[in-house]
């Protein structure tokens, strides 16, 4: 296993957006893709299109409604496992074992809501406890890792469109870039975008659907990353934000994010 391209996206339901995986694949070709918000059980996971696509190997933990995440590989998986965050059954989280003992978690935090106070909106208070665990989850960690996902957190003021209008929404309040900071310390996690994408470069990953036109407003927050363990930091060789695909036919309102590592041999 020496060059390897890891996609993560959330599609905003993976049946919806087939056509959209499919071409991302045909013009990308990642070795990995990481799905989250696929909004099907895992038994309806449509596990044939994948397939014929060459994806072999999955770790799915799907649900209906707005959640589910899911791992679709070329390369062996092994001991895949979820994490029931915050003991609600949610899924939000799968992950495997990659070939030389890289562990890849897929995650999907809760969005929070509209209302950024956790004593009156539980949703918000579901995301920071979320946040929460994560911290010391990150702090037991000891194997290469890759964390990533959708962590609906825009961390700094270059990740909006504007930092002082987007302090009290969700999203990018203080009390959840602090968490997310938290986190990133926890582990010290190697943030790959912005280790090619320097701050303070703005770069977004999603764009409201309420935007009459998206690109021409250019709203954007930056709620997904790709994060690398320390030991795997050399490893990191080129991103690409996808931000065609805001624009393409049905689209999410999220764009795929591309990370190339090379893990030698």
């Amino acid at each position: 296993m020496a060059f390897v391209r890891i996609c993560s996206w959330n599609v905003n339901s993976v049946r919806a957006r087939l056509p959209l995986v499919e071409r991302l694949v045909a013009e990308r070709a990642p070795d990995i893709l990481c799905l989250q918000e696929i909004k099907v059980e895992t038994d309806a996971f449509p596990r044939a299109a994948f397939r014929a696509m060459g994806y072999e190997h999955e770790a799915i933990f799907g649900q209906r409604g707005h959640h589910g995440v899911a791992i679709l590989s070329r390369l062996a998986l092994n001991k895949s496992e979820s994490i029931d965050w915050c003991g609600l059954g949610d899924a939000r989280h799968i992950s495997a074992e990659l070939p030389g003992g890289i562990r890849l978690h897929d995650f999907y935090v809760p969005a929070g809501g509209d209302v950024p106070d956790p004593d009156l909106n539980p949703r918000f208070a579901h995301k920071l406890a979320f946040l929460d665990e994560m911290i010391e989850w990150a702090k037991g960690l000891s194997e290469p890792t890759i964390a990533l996902g959708d962590f609906n957190v825009a961390p700094l003021a270059c990740d909006v469109w504007n930092h002082k209008a987007l302090l009290s929404v969700v999203s990018h309040t203080p009390v959840e870039t602090e968490r997310l900071e938290r986190l990133r310390a926890a582990h010290e996690w190697h943030d790959a975008v912005r280790a090619v994408f320097t701050a303070p470069q703005p770069i977004f990953t999603w764009w409201s659907y309420r935007a009459r036109d998206w690109r021409a407003s250019n709203r954007g927050r930056r709620l997904d990353h790709v994060w690398l363990s320390p030991d795997l930091a050399p490893a990191l060789v080129g991103v690409e934000i996808v931000e065609e695909a805001r624009g393409w036919e049905r689209p999410s309102d999220h764009v795929p994010v591309l990370v190339d590592l090379d893990l030698g041999s």
